[in-house]
């Protein structure tokens, strides 16, 4: 499953967020807007998306 990978790219404003989810998009390689990232399809991954679900675009790579 490592082998897949996802594109993800940060389309919400980390602006009046928690601390939590500015963290989590830092984690991802996200901390400004429009930035994309390629990055492994694991469960550690999907779990730091779905936590900012609301402010990323999710593609398969």
């Amino acid at each position: 499953m490592a082998d897949k990978t996802l594109k993800v790219t940060q389309i919400g404003s980390p602006i009046r967020r928690t601390k939590d989810q500015r963290a989590t998009l830092i984690g991802l390689g996200l901390n400004k807007m429009h930035r994309t990232r390629e990055l492994p399809d694991t469960p550690e991954v999907r779990g730091m998306i779905a936590k900012v679900q609301h402010m990323v675009r999710v593609e398969d790579a």
